[in-house]
């Protein structure tokens, strides 16, 4: 602001007027005087949203989705679990039978279920058929005399059921397996940062409940045979694995297999490289084992299951893909995201963070289409954080946004698996906890698998496009993603669209259905943090409503709220949600 005035050269005397140029100059100085005392009295307003200087924020966005075709069709187990073989060390496999577990695995069914993790080839099977002799950790003494004899009575009542064997653990018995699960945690967290790892025995009985937990659940079970006995020439010794065959084989088990896990690791594990050529003579002869077993002569088999695809790993890959790409019917890799000792909340809000994962996806890709072109491609063991996660973080609400962005990605991308690390086990990566009580992570499962197909459909938007400049990556905070709503889902017509949504701005964002999409009802399912710990709860809600099992151990109804048609979607501040969109008749999802 200019002010343009003359004075006089003499002063005034005391009884002239001032000047008329003052006027506006008084004027001036007031407003900053008020605009000072505002801001001394505590004027509170919203963080600013991170923008490119000069650029006026769009507060206005319009959406639409091409519903003619979808881009991509994934699996319809997509979102898929894992469980890891330390659930074998600290005794949580004795009780995979729980009504509460298999109620809330049954909730994010079809889906398949990897047996499998850092422990797998260090995993021995032994057709034993006394759990208790059997049994590794502390002897009973560690916690009461008679527990290790609790589990076997509990074992052999499950032997008098018929079909699926469902069991009711009492109180005592869940606090004391909890007792030497927090023991055997640091066992475990010390293997871990050591890279020193005891050998684990499976017996029959442990693959019996395995096999139980997975069939009860509505799961199909994907095992992961140990890779790292070897012969004294490097090449696989198959021993065990043939056992572990010819057992499951005589009980009818329908399992699909696996070779190892994270083979580039060999060398820091075990002291043993295997290259990518010799890995894939090694699925090969798995494949020779597999075929003359009538019931898996025609199961499937995956791998090579490597690890993030650094040089080291893509050359791995390539050794692997050159030799045996068409022996395994979907290639898979694992990835994470966060060094789990030096999380911080902040981190699952970094759009840098949920990027990482894109050119890890595109390098897996270049490979895989390099030898067998438009071969599956399934990410598996995805975790937030590792060496186990960190507690109070990985665990709360704030590490669902790299989940849900994980899943909106790896879809649009064309991955056909996602497979969570893990159900339920030791660490904090886990959707449902050692109380049986599910995780912020379990519930935006539970909405997803409930919500959306297999169907991915391309968004447009308008009035968030920006200019980028030199120097500066313009990240997106606000994610759309779409797919047909789930065909099983009754309380949508075919032809629905469900949209979940990411907001990491720090305000609310204003969407406007257009296109196809306008004038439709929507239901809204606006997953926030519930209690007093913000980011960091364990608890969600629902559209408000606080999300918790129900008294008898079942699920409960996950409730919509209608907006009405024509509506402007608000999405709060740092938040999540999914929204199907009604009666839109989009062709591409009124068939399967």
């Amino acid at each position: 602001m200019r002010v343009l005035c003359a004075f006089p050269e003499a002063m005034p005397s005391s009884n002239s007027r001032p000047p008329a140029c003052l006027a506006p100059v008084a004027l001036f100085l007031a407003l900053l005087l008020h605009l000072s005392l505002s801001s001394q009295a505590g004027d509170r307003r919203p963080l600013p949203v991170d923008r490119a200087p000069g650029l006026k924020e769009k507060t206005l966005i319009l959406l639409d989705v091409s519903t003619k075709n979808p881009v991509r069709t994934v699996n319809e187990n997509f979102l898929s679990l894992q469980l890891d073989p330390s659930i074998i060390h600290d005794g949580w496999l004795d009780f995979l039978s729980s009504k509460r577990l298999v109620t809330l695995a049954r909730g994010l069914s079809p889906a398949f279920l990897r047996f499998g993790g850092k422990r797998t080839d260090f995993l021995q099977f032994q057709n034993l058929r006394n759990p208790a002799k059997s049994r590794g950790g502390p002897g009973p003494d560690y916690y009461l005399k008679n527990y290790e004899d609790d589990i076997v009575r509990s074992d052999v009542a499950l032997d008098k059921q018929k079909g699926c064997k469902i069991a009711q653990h009492p109180d005592v018995m869940l606090e004391l397996q909890r007792e030497k699960a927090a023991q055997m945690h640091l066992v475990l967290l010390k293997e871990q940062f050591s890279n020193t790892y005891s050998n684990l025995v499976l017996t029959a009985r442990s693959l019996d409940k395995l096999y139980n937990f997975a069939d009860c659940s509505g799961l199909h079970l994907i095992f992961a045979l140990n890779a790292l006995r070897r012969n004294p020439n490097n090449s696989w010794n198959s021993s065990s694995a043939l056992s572990l065959l010819k057992y499951s084989a005589s009980k009818k088990y329908n399992i699909s297999w696996e070779l190892g896990n994270e083979p580039n690791n060999y060398r820091t594990m075990h002291g043993r490289a295997v290259n990518g050529s010799q890995l894939g003579k090694d699925y090969i002869q798995l494949k020779s084992l597999l075929q003359p077993i009538r019931i898996y002569s025609r199961a499937s088999l995956y791998g090579p299951n490597i690890g993030r695809p650094r040089k080291n790993v893509i050359t791995l890959l390539d050794g692997f893909m050159k030799v045996a790409g068409n022996t395994v019917d979907a290639v898979t890799w694992q990835h994470c995201y966060i060094d789990g000792r030096v999380v911080k909340v902040m981190d699952f809000l970094k759009t840098r963070l949920l990027d990482t994962l894109s050119d890890q996806i595109r390098k897996i890709q270049k490979v895989v289409n390099t030898y067998t072109p438009g071969k599956k491609i399934w990410l598996e063991g995805v975790v937030t954080t590792s060496a186990g996660g960190t507690n109070n973080l990985s665990d709360s609400y704030a590490a669902g946004f790299l989940w849900l962005n994980t899943l909106g990605m790896l879809a649009n991308q064309g991955i056909d698996v996602v497979i969570r690390h893990s159900f339920f086990d030791h660490g904090y990566n886990h959707l449902v906890d050692q109380n049986f009580n599910p995780l912020p992570d379990y519930w935006l499962s539970l909405l997803y698998k409930r919500l959306i197909g297999p169907k991915v459909l391309a968004v447009h938007v308008a009035g968030l496009q920006r200019k980028p400049r030199p120097g500066r990556v313009l990240r997106d905070k606000l994610r759309i993603y779409a797919h047909c709503t789930n065909h099983h889902n009754h309380n949508y017509v075919r032809g629905s669209i469900t949209l979940f949504i990411i907001n990491l701005h720090r305000s609310r964002k204003k969407i406007k259905l257009a296109g196809t999409l306008r004038d439709k009802l929507v239901h809204q399912y606006l997953l926030q943090p519930y209690g007093q710990e913000g980011l960091k709860s364990k608890s969600v809600q629902l559209n408000g409503q606080p999300l918790v099992m129900v008294d008898d151990g079942t699920l409960p109804e996950l409730k919509p709220r209608p907006l009405r048609a024509g509506r402007t979607l608000v999405i709060p501040p740092v938040t999540m949600g999914f929204y199907v969109v009604k009666n839109v008749n989009a062709l591409a999802c009124r068939y399967r």
